[in-house]
């Protein structure tokens, strides 16, 4: 069974960078496209980010472009979301989530692509 596990959340002030890391148990963890997806209380889940199955390529919600970074390391069965420039309203619970479909040839943004989910990491940005 594939269980989807985040760590590296916490307290971080306005300006600085987190990184969190997904890790997955189970198989076939190279055989399917990745994403981060974030709530806030009351409101509805956010994609991030997402990255292909072989990493080839990466896909970003324009507001998250050119300061969060996805990759994924398919030997250790990991995917990690590096976020820089950090405002209060970057403050979430960011979830790690696994396609559907095996060997998408894109990145789905729809979180009904996403068949197995985390837990979720809290986030906050102080300011």
């Amino acid at each position: 069974q594939v269980q989807l596990v985040e760590s590296g959340g916490g307290l971080v002030q306005a300006g600085g960078s987190l990184t969190l890391t997904c890790a997955a148990t189970g198989p076939s963890f190279g055989h399917y496209g990745m994403a981060w997806f974030r709530q806030v209380q009351g409101k509805e889940r956010e994609f991030v980010g997402g990255i292909k199955w072989d990493g080839g390529s990466t896909k970003y919600t324009d507001s998250m472009k050119g300061r969060f970074t996805i990759s994924r390391d398919n030997d250790k069965n990991t995917v990690t979301l590096q976020m820089s420039r950090l405002q209060p309203d970057n403050t979430a619970v960011y979830t790690c989530a696994r396609d559907r479909q095996i060997r998408r040839s894109w990145t789905a943004s729809e979180s009904a692509s996403y068949r197995i989910w985390g837990q979720g990491t809290q986030v906050t940005v102080s300011s």
